[in-house]
């Protein structure tokens, strides 16, 4: 079987756009079995889990964005964990700490991926269970080829593992060496656990009702038992140079569940754009339309110097709101009617200067910001970076094999559309539970150590993160699903999809292959937190005049290898047909359907 990472295809049984081909093609066959989009989605989810173990697994997180043809309407699946109930500024300062770990178990958050499927496969799914996780449990037991990143990534904290980490070891290292790119490499641990699962939940016979027996059992069952017990009983190093316990307990998994939100939307150029709430960052793209709205970009040539800049600078200021107003509306005031508001936005446009690049981090003036910037700019970057715990995920050297999160998009005969990125739960991250076969997801590095931020640690909350699903609409029919791994760049690539599709009517793949540029000029969201004002990168691919004149306008411009920038997939649903397009760059994304 072969496929394409760069097709447009009609769909009959559905078009799934994904990160890894055995992904693609497992939510292929659960379409073709008589699955939906919500079936596939999760099917594939699954498979990631276990093809892209340096990228997500089973104990990471997931957000969704999806349309129901059922209900006609978008919702939002919330599968992000939220903090332990211990997890305290004032506990972390008594261990010595000034900021939260990068690695180990005390950034660790209740893991919402596995709950998030669970309930969208009990309310919108239409297979068994069993049906759903077979492709993840047969790639886990029987084998799969090992992509040449998750090597590298193993291999690079391969040493560590063995003296520290001895779960992972035990997990990931065969006879003390790290796997080899394309050879087959299995997973029994996971495959045992998801078989104990669908186990003791075949007790229901009811889909739905098995559905929601295997969510009990994972958060309040054996795996949270495993989980409990290894947390409370074992302290290991994490980036502080510290051995620390772990703070999440059962009775933190127990308590938790997914929820369904509204989504957050934008209207534009006859387009609604629907994102998650400020919980996550998705809004900023959001906020990026509402000051482009202001400009006539369908005038800009999208390889010229001045979309380009107009693009980036309307980033750092979106992207300076996203620091000083957005957390977990649960706990913080998020003025997001306010930030979207013509008004708001056209104040804001006039801090731009057309041939200059801004150097300094503005957000706007409303309620407490000013006191916020300050606090974000005592703290962006102090921290030192150690040996490992950089960057999503967090590992040890190598930064130019970095690896993100994963993305997937699905569009079905029924006209259903998925959009989900899940993430965490990184081998690279924190050890293996013993009895699992995987960790669990250290999001409690996103969050802030000084009180008085809305993303300021405190428990029971949901960390800021950076995954950003996007379903588009038109006249509140689904229009377009896409999405990026990729952290703080998530929402700078995919709206350059966006922006190239409706402006310049680029068909998605040919806007995906368009050169790509982003901006660091806002504190990360991983430690160490580092900030670059005035820093860009643009892929080479641009003119040679482009990359000339940004630097005329000040920008301070690395310029990437041709196909470096962006890992942007989608798909689409127009006109009755299905459309569907994946990244070249790594050849690792694929677009597939039927």
């Amino acid at each position: 079987m072969s496929f394409t990472t760069r097709p447009e295809l009609i769909g009959t049984f559905g078009m799934v756009s994904s990160t890894h081909w055995l992904a693609s093609s497992s939510a292929m066959a659960v379409l073709e079995k008589g699955g939906n989009a919500f079936d596939a989605a999760a099917a594939a989810g699954f498979v990631l889990q276990i093809v892209e173990p340096h990228l997500n697994g089973p104990g990471g997180e997931l957000p969704v964005i999806f349309y129901s043809a059922r209900e006609d309407r978008v919702r939002v699946l919330c599968g992000q964990g939220v903090t332990p109930a211990a997890m305290t500024i004032g506990k972390m300062r008594s261990l010595g700490l000034d900021v939260v770990p990068g690695t180990g178990l005390l950034p660790a958050v209740v893991p919402g991926a596995f709950g998030g499927w669970m309930a969208m496969l009990r309310d919108y799914g239409q297979l068994p269970l069993k049906d759903v996780l077979s492709y993840a449990i047969g790639y886990a037991k029987n084998g799969y080829p090992v992509i040449p990143r998750m090597a590298a990534s193993i291999l690079a904290i391969k040493d560590f593992f063995t003296s520290e980490w001895t779960t992972s070891a035990e997990q990931w290292l065969k006879d003390g060496e790290a796997p080899v790119p394309n050879r087959l490499f299995a997973n029994p641990a996971i495959a045992a656990t998801y078989e104990r699962i669908l186990e003791e939940a075949s007790a229901k016979s009811d889909r739905a009702q098995q559905c929601e027996e295997a969510r009990r059992v994972f958060y309040q069952g054996f795996v949270a038992e495993a989980i409990d017990k290894y947390f409370r009983s074992t302290p290991v190093l994490d980036t502080s140079g510290q051995r620390n316990y772990g703070l999440l307990n059962g009775d933190d998994l127990a308590r938790w569940q997914p929820t369904y939100e509204d989504s957050t939307s934008y209207e534009y150029e006859g387009l609604t754009v629907h994102k998650t709430g400020p919980w996550g960052q998705g809004p900023v793209f959001l906020q990026q339309l509402a000051l482009l709205k202001g400009f006539d970009l369908a005038a800009m040539d999208p390889l010229g110097p001045d979309f380009v800049h107009t693009v980036i600078e309307c980033s750092k200021l979106a992207f300076a709101d996203r620091e000083v107003f957005y957390g977990d509306p649960d706990f913080a005031s998020v003025p997001m009617e306010f930030l979207l508001s013509e008004q708001y936005n056209a104040e804001r446009r006039k801090l731009i200067d057309a041939n200059r690049a801004s150097y300094e981090l503005r957000p706007g003036n409303h309620g407490d910001s000013a006191n916020r910037l300050a606090l974000l700019l005592a703290n962006a970057g102090r921290q030192q970076p150690g040996g490992f715990g950089q960057g999503e995920p967090t590992f040890a050297v190598l930064p130019e094999l970095r690896g993100d999160t994963v993305h997937l998009d699905i569009v079905d005969r029924w006209g259903n559309m998925v959009s989900a990125t899940p993430s965490g739960g990184w081998l690279q991250a924190s050890p293996a539970v013993p009895g699992l076969g995987f960790n669990v997801t250290t999001r409690g590095q996103m969050f802030w150590m000084e009180p008085g931020l809305p993303s300021s640690l405190g428990p029971g909350r949901r960390p800021r993160t950076t995954l950003s699903p996007t379903l588009v609409t038109r006249e509140g029919k689904p229009y377009a699903a896409f999405g990026s791994p990729g952290g703080d760049q998530q929402d700078q690539w995919s709206i350059q999809l966006f922006l190239k599709h409706v402006h310049h009517g680029m068909n998605f793949q040919a806007a995906i292959d368009a050169p790509a540029f982003q901006t660091a000029h806002f504190p990360g969201s991983f430690y160490p937190r580092a900030m670059q004002l005035g820093k860009m990168s643009a892929e080479g691919r641009f003119p040679e005049s482009t990359l000339a004149q940004l630097r005329e306008r000040g920008h301070d411009l690395s310029v990437a290898a041709p196909w470096e920038l962006g890992r942007v997939c989608a798909v689409g649903l127009r006109h009755g047909l299905m459309r569907g397009a994946a990244t070249p760059r790594q050849m690792q994304a694929y677009a597939v359907g039927r």
